[in-house]
């Protein structure tokens, strides 16, 4: 493995482990807030879930090169990415532009993870 792949499986494995660790810290903050409404609080149970999830696909990657984890790893990506959407459009956003920034960040979040996952299911390979 070049050092460029290896600096980019890292960086992506790095990246993945802190938004993951930023997803449940979010969930947590949410739930133990007296404020947050009902569908904040569901959101938040998403977000918190996809966040461990991936911690777990993404360690089951790095052990042991599962071909099923990146489909996993979509799968869980593409049901937050919906809740996400529905979220944001329910909502209703006062501002479209903050709108389109934090759909465009997530997608671009969630499809770092996936390429995490990936590569680490392709290290050995190459």
């Amino acid at each position: 493995m070049k050092t460029q792949e290896k600096f980019l499986l890292y960086g992506f494995a790095l990246f993945s482990v802190i938004t993951s660790f930023l997803f449940v810290f979010y969930a947590v903050t949410v739930n133990f807030s007296s404020e947050a409404s009902q569908w904040l609080k569901t959101f938040s149970y998403v977000a918190g879930g996809y966040g461990l999830f991936n911690i777990y696909i993404l360690s089951w990657a790095w052990r042991t090169q599962a071909i099923w984890a990146p489909k996993a790893e979509m799968v869980i990506a593409a049901c937050f990415f919906g809740v996400f959407l529905m979220d944001a459009f329910r909502e209703g956003g006062s501002n479209g532009t903050s709108v389109i920034g934090g759909i465009v960040g997530l997608a671009l979040i969630l499809l770092i993870n996936w390429f995490a996952v990936k590569k680490s299911c392709n290290r050995h390979s190459q």
